[in-house]
């Protein structure tokens, strides 16, 4: 709870700050449940403008950028794309997410600094706050056992989209827990828990109702899982059931 407190007071001296100013201050990249947090001080802040960017859209860990109503001066988000490629090919390992976010973590900084870490193939990009760059670019050398080259990704064309995986399946109703036991593939009884226990967003925003019905288009996350995005009911079968559409980040 000292934690949450902690973080509470820090965005509202962020949101304070920036009315008080007339100046644009940034917080830390948030994970979901840190976003739905911020989202729930808003109506506290009505002369402040809170807006969320992770690097790319629907980025799922997010930095918060707080400006007053009427700024008048345009801004940047303090955000770096960073590209990690093995030096040699040949000798390269496999390397996971977890890799990448172990090597980073090993040099001695908060999560909080870095963004999502999208991996394809030999080849990983992760987001990371501009003051982290040059220390990124200086100490990352190594992930695991395999030597790596890091560069900085200047070009918004050549920021990485994450892939998406497309699966459907039928459900009785089109109800949160039972997307969440289609896209994961077990029932519907061992989802429960993770609603009731804060662990499902949609859109960034917790969710504990187990009967919630998502909209077409929603991203549904659920910690320690993946997420995916509900692309729809495409048609109910002859006993009655609902043929949905989704797609898996991976």
């Amino acid at each position: 709870m000292e934690k949450e407190e902690f973080f509470l007071k820090r965005i509202r001296e962020l949101a304070n700050l920036s009315y008080q100013r007339d100046i644009v201050t940034f917080s830390d990249f948030l994970n979901l449940n840190e976003q739905n947090m911020v989202n729930s001080l808003k109506q506290q802040f009505p002369q402040v403008i809170m807006e969320n960017f992770g690097g790319y859209e629907n980025a799922e860990r997010q930095m918060v950028a707080f400006h007053p109503d009427a700024l008048a001066f345009t801004w940047e988000y303090p955000v770096v794309c960073l590209k990690i490629e093995p030096k040699s090919l040949k000798f390269a390992e496999t390397l996971t997410h977890r890799d990448y976010l172990g090597a980073l973590l090993s040099l001695g900084v908060d999560r909080s600094v870095v963004g999502d870490i999208l991996v394809q193939e030999n080849t990983a990009w992760f987001f990371c706050i501009n003051k982290m760059t040059d220390f990124f670019l200086e100490n990352l050398c190594r992930v695991r056992h395999t030597n790596i080259l890091i560069t900085r990704v200047n070009d918004p064309d050549e920021f990485p989209q994450p892939k998406l995986e497309s699966m459907s399946g039928t459900c009785a109703s089109v109800r949160l827990d039972a997307l969440i036991a289609l896209a994961f593939k077990t029932s519907r009884s061992s989802m429960v828990s993770f609603i009731e226990n804060g662990h499902v967003f949609v859109n960034g925003k917790l969710i504990t109702s187990n009967g919630y019905e998502p909209k077409e288009g929603d991203i549904i996350s659920v910690r320690g899982k993946g997420r995916f995005i509900y692309d729809g009911v495409s048609h109910q079968t002859k006993k009655g059931r609902c043929s949905v559409h989704i797609s898996h980040y991976i």
